[in-house]
């Protein structure tokens, strides 16, 4: 169809991907109105309903999932064929969103980030942590980092941070003078312990390894939270045993105020990945983080 303005296809894949007017315009600078009336421009001009609008949701209509599918990656395309010209005699500019793990932006990120964007000032660097698998790129995200058993086999892969990590339990002196010590995963039943519970809503077992052998307990708990910080002051405060990341305790057993067990039962696994799909051009932005990770 002729004369399909790109700033209307635009504006509906932003709401689209927001499912809201108001964040939709916010992260693009100009106003919900201004959305609005390119959403009902391009609307009338294909004759067909693409958003359902309430008081208080915007959703897909069939005709507007089909539409953002294939707009997408053409959208992405343009974009970072733009990029490349304007970036070829000059340095990278324009904004770079990554989803990553809490984890990674916790731990990895700040030693990778904070020098290269002191090397690539035109860059504007938008990071999401979250714990939650989302399909990053209908979110609108360049690239995401997840582990290799999360990772689509159609995604190019590089590693970023640590190759090998690990999870660790641990608890303080107190508690462990007060209740003792497990030799064994399956005493945990007979302990209280510190929980993480994600974004989703997932209460993961405690997965435990040795000689071949796998046992997966979901101990009782004394408390649940879904913040790190909170879970390491309560298991430093005597409440309970604390499983996580071995980045997140390893502070904590260095200075005494934590106390690992059960090490015979904690297998290292590879570390994380920067992801990104397979596309002819890649935006300015993403290749120079790529690059970066790359040289690491």
């Amino acid at each position: 169809m002729k004369n399909l303005p790109l700033a209307d296809l635009e504006a509906f894949a932003g709401v689209a991907e927001q499912r809201n007017f108001r964040k939709a315009a916010s992260l693009r600078g100009v106003s919900a109105s201004a959305l609005s009336e390119a959403v009902r421009r391009l609307e009338a001009k294909l004759d067909t309903r693409l958003l359902n609008r309430t008081t208080r949701s915007v959703t897909l209509t069939e005709a507007g999932r089909r539409l953002l599918e294939r707009l997408t990656p053409m959208l992405l395309d343009i974009s970072g064929a733009l990029e490349e010209v304007r970036s070829s005699d000059s340095s990278p500019a324009g904004r770079l969103r990554l989803n990553v793990p809490t984890v990674v932006a916790k731990q990895m990120l700040p030693d990778i980030v904070i020098p290269f964007l002191k090397v690539y000032p035109g860059i504007i660097l938008e990071i999401e942590a979250r714990d939650t698998f989302i399909d990053v790129f209908a979110a609108g995200f360049d690239a995401g980092i997840r582990y290799d058993e999360s990772l689509d086999l159609d995604m190019i892969a590089i590693p970023i941070g640590p190759r090998i990590q690990r999870f660790c339990v641990a608890a303080s002196p107190d508690y462990l003078a007060r209740r003792g010590k497990p030799s064994h995963p399956r005493d945990l039943a007979e302990h209280t312990c510190i929980r993480h519970r994600f974004e989703s809503g997932r209460l993961n077992s405690w997965e435990f390894e040795r000689d071949g052998a796998v046992i997966r307990v979901s101990p009782p708990e004394t408390l649940i939270a879904n913040t790190i910080e909170l879970e390491l002051a309560a298991a430093r405060g005597g409440l309970g045993i604390i499983a996580t990341f071995e980045d997140f305790i390893r502070p904590h057993l260095e200075s005494g105020a934590l106390v690992e067990v059960l090490p015979d039962w904690q297998q290292p696994f590879s570390g994380p990945y920067l992801y990104y799909p397979s596309r002819r051009h890649m935006p300015a932005p993403l290749r120079a983080f790529v690059d970066w990770v790359k040289r690491l």
